[in-house]
């Protein structure tokens, strides 16, 4: 708020100074919430570098195999042992959010569920590395799973850091020293009133005395 636009009043004084101290408590909040949300970060940080590193190795073996499947095997058949798999092989995802600090996290539960313990293929005409591929691809997944959630939470968690450091900028930079700015300008003038006061009041008393 401009000066331009107040009356240099005591009410403005008080009102000012209210506003100024209730500013100031907000501020005090938004330090804490980011102090916790650094503390969240800082948390989850490590297990979120460690799933990334395993993701990125899996992915790596995955196409490597996958890779010497189509090699020795061709799409064709690999292409009839997916849609065999499709079948046999039921993902089941369900998406959960709990609140930590105030922010609605992901809570991500997975399962594979495998209609029959035999797999959908024949060992006799296959590659070894399907097998070897099959197994990467569940845990793959699985990890998949657990590196999207983690991702997710810093996203959040980030993302509510900025928006609280942006709004700690915009307190500490503009909103307290502008009202700081105003209570003072109001108060100066003030103090030149009563001065001027005082001097007309000894003025007429000295004229009064004559």
């Amino acid at each position: 708020m401009s000066f331009r636009r107040l009356k240099p009043t005591k009410t403005n004084l008080i009102n000012l100074s209210k506003k100024l101290s209730f500013v100031k408590r907000g501020e005090n909040f938004l330090s804490y919430k980011q102090e916790q949300l650094i503390q969240q970060i800082k948390k989850y940080w490590p297990d979120y570098k460690k799933r990334q590193s395993q993701f990125y190795e899996l992915y790596k073996k995955s196409l490597l195999e996958l890779y010497l499947c189509f090699k020795e095997m061709g799409v064709n058949k690999l292409n009839l042992i997916k849609n065999m798999s499709k079948i046999q092989y039921k993902p089941i995802i369900d998406i959960k959010y709990k609140k930590n600090i105030g922010i609605l996290l992901p809570d991500i539960y997975y399962d594979l569920k495998q209609e029959k313990q035999l797999p959908p293929y024949s060992f006799a005409d296959t590659s070894p590395h399907l097998d070897k591929l099959i197994i990467i691809l569940k845990e793959f997944f699985e990890n998949l799973i657990i590196y999207a959630e983690k991702e997710d939470i810093l996203i959040k968690l980030l993302f509510n850091f900025k928006k609280i450091s942006r709004r700690l900028n915009g307190l500490k930079n503009i909103i307290i020293p502008q009202l700081i700015s105003d209570i003072k300008t109001i108060k100066d003038v003030l103090e030149e009133l009563e001065r001027e006061n005082f001097v007309r009041l000894k003025k007429t008393k000295s004229l009064i005395k004559l």
